[in-house]
């Protein structure tokens, strides 16, 4: 059966974005922001009316519901899962979307901001767009299309499911989740609850891509412990933590394992954050590769590399923490091949050429597949996440619909 949908991603888009949903790496709580659940509780209502009477808010700011299987085959249950989460690298506040429909190729400048320019040059993906309705934010905030765009495309396509009872099709479970670009998405999901056998994240960017590989990551802290004088008399006796902390980071290679010097399956050293004075200090690194050997050597260079500052500052002392956060999907996924034949099927009979790939990064499919869901990721149609320029678009988001609904079909058919 042909699809011939009455699509409603782009008004459902266009009303999630302008709801702030920032998250905070800074609190303690969860979710990290109280405004998360402002669009977690109207997606349950928006549920419930289409007839999704399980739909939920938990009280960790997670949305659960089902679609009900139509089917009398024994078919897996699939999750679909979004973040509702904006990144808190740009403000979320008060977004104003901008339609741009049959895009001529051109740039496109932001109303709010002059100086917010979206070039096709410099956004390879934006000039093989010509024709598409881009979305963007007005200039002065990002857009939010991650991961709303997942969002918008998964609401879609439950409503899709519940009023078109011929497309057959298992149990499908939706999941929104608060925290993701915080890297605490998935901390109190509740796999038993869940009930899923397999499961995509829809937070990927390019029409076509489905990314089954993840970077592994860890962070890495280090604490220095200095020799701390009044300066006046320090001649000889101090031993700046600060200055200790600015050598290490000086000490990094410049032309590798940075990621601004790598690209493809190379991974990185990356300090994130450096604080402290004369007597302590601290540096902040995230450690990525897609090996976990790799990431395992990567961690034992950094530690050659503060040893041998280290042993400059003969009274100062330093501590090295390593604290996993996600690994490699593939090391899951791989086990289950037919997730990813599946959806590439679905791509295929949504006329879209899938685009098997990996993520420089990692998503909550990431630590979902270890936790029992194996969990790729397919695209949203969302672009230049974070920034002021992010943008999306509306073809691309319908694309992600089908494809959502032709995987389920492909499920049913082939079960």
């Amino acid at each position: 059966m042909a699809l011939n949908l009455s699509y409603t991603v782009l008004e459902r888009f266009l009303r999630y974005v302008q709801i702030d949903t920032q998250s905070d790496p800074s609190a303690e709580a969860f979710p990290s922001t109280e405004k998360q659940k402002d669009l977690s509780r109207l997606l349950v209502q928006e549920l419930q009316g289409m007839g999704i009477a399980d739909a939920h808010l938990d009280e960790y700011g997670y949305v659960y519901a089902t679609v009900p299987a139509n089917t009398d085959k024994e078919v897996p249950v699939i999750c679909f899962c979004s973040h509702v989460d904006t990144a808190p690298d740009c403000s979320g506040a008060n977004v104003k979307p901008l339609v741009r429909k049959n895009y001529d190729g051109s740039v496109l400048t932001f109303p709010d901001d002059p100086n917010v320019r979206l070039d096709p040059a410099q956004h390879p993906e934006l000039a093989r767009k010509i024709g598409h309705d881009i979305v963007t934010a007005s200039g002065t905030t990002l857009l939010g299309a991650d991961n709303k765009a997942g969002v918008a495309a998964i609401m879609d396509a439950a409503w899709q499911l519940m009023n078109n009872p011929g497309i057959k099709h298992g149990k499908v479970r939706i999941l929104f989740t608060p925290d993701e670009e915080i890297g605490r998405g998935v901390d109190h999901v509740d796999i038993k609850k869940l009930g899923a056998d397999f499961g995509y994240t829809v937070d990927g960017e390019r029409l076509g891509s489905l990314e089954d590989e993840t970077f592994s990551a860890d962070a890495v802290t280090i604490d220095i412990q200095g020799v701390s004088i009044h300066p006046g008399f320090a001649k000889g006796k101090l031993e700046s933590a600060l200055k200790i902390a600015a050598d290490v980071v000086a000490a990094l290679p410049k032309d590798r394992l940075s990621p601004e010097t790598t690209s493809g399956k190379e991974g990185f050293i990356h300090p994130v954050s450096l604080q402290g004075g004369a007597e302590q200090a601290q540096i902040s690194f995230i450690i990525r590769d897609f090996e976990d050997a790799q990431l395992q050597a990567h961690e034992a260079f950094l530690k050659e590399v503060l040893d041998g500052v280290m042993k400059h500052y003969p009274n100062s002392h330093a501590g090295f923490k390593v604290t996993e956060q996600y690994r490699n999907m593939k090391q899951v996924v791989g086990q289950y091949p037919q997730i990813v034949d599946n959806a590439m099927e679905g791509m295929r009979r949504a006329g879209v050429e899938p685009q098997r790939g990996s993520i420089r990064g990692g998503t909550d499919g990431s630590r979902l597949s270890f936790m029992g869901l194996p969990c790729p990721n397919i695209f949203a149609g969302e672009y230049a996440f974070h920034s002021r320029e992010e943008w999306s678009s509306v073809q691309d988001m319908e694309a992600a619909v089908r494809t959502i609904i032709e995987t389920l079909r492909v499920w049913e058919e082939r079960s």
